[in-house]
């Protein structure tokens, strides 16, 4: 595959957009033209026997008339959320960035559950919240503004599971996510109404970044509780 020029970070999020999440055990994919979905999917992550996220990509872009040489810019889920599928969105984020040469925003996983709920969520203050395990939830305050778009208002924390209505009404927010007060999972359509937000930030670095995991992967944790140190310690 031929490299692309790099593309001017702002008119690239206004041309072919590619984005995708995996912060839950459910892959979304979407490809935005002109800041609007054109197309939207999923893939089941876990219980599979081969890797169904790059497949659905490979599909959607397709579908949408277009193929990875006609896309601007990537947009992946950052997280919080599961270990392995946030890695493997990653891998496919950069990898196309990289090949590309085109930049790469990274956006967070519990916005998207605001931001790619249907119907749409009225403006108002929302509390995202997705299974962190050991009885936790991730969290972050996510604001609809009247016009429709949406941005996370500050960083996303782990509280008990059974703290996130209160926690809502003490932000006289609505609390959104699986099992919660509003139904919503988080979906890559959820990009076009972030767009403003990426727009006033920057891509990332696509050799530093990484995900947001939230909590170390349970097979590292065991490895630590086995051995009594952290395990990059030497």
């Amino acid at each position: 595959m031929t490299p692309a020029r790099a593309p001017d970070a702002g008119s690239a999020l206004d041309g072919l957009v590619l984005a995708l999440d995996a912060s839950t055990y459910v892959g979304t994919v979407a490809v935005l033209r002109g800041g609007s979905v054109v197309l939207a999917r999923e893939a089941r992550m876990r219980g599979e026997h081969e890797e169904r996220l790059l497949p659905a990509v490979a599909e959607s872009l397709q579908l949408a008339g277009a193929s990875p040489a006609d896309v601007d810019a990537v947009v992946c889920g950052a997280g919080p959320g599961s270990f392995t599928s946030l890695r493997i969105a990653a891998s496919i984020a950069k990898g196309l960035a990289t090949s590309r040469v085109i930049p790469l925003y990274a956006v967070s996983s519990l916005a998207l559950v605001v931001a790619g709920a249907v119907p749409p969520l009225a403006p108002g203050r929302y509390l995202a919240s997705l299974d962190a395990m050991r009885g936790e939830r991730f969290a972050q305050l996510v604001v609809v503004e009247t016009e429709g778009t949406v941005r996370a208002d500050g960083e996303s924390h782990r509280v008990p599971a059974d703290r996130i209505e209160a926690l809502a009404r003490e932000l006289s927010a609505t609390a959104v996510g699986p099992g919660a007060a509003r139904e919503a999972m988080p979906h890559a359509r959820g990009v076009a109404p972030l767009l403003p937000s990426l727009r006033a930030g920057a891509s990332v670095s696509l050799d530093a970044w990484e995900p947001d995991y939230g909590r170390l992967a349970e097979a590292q944790v065991k490895w630590e509780a086995a051995h009594g140190r952290p395990l990059s310690a030497g």
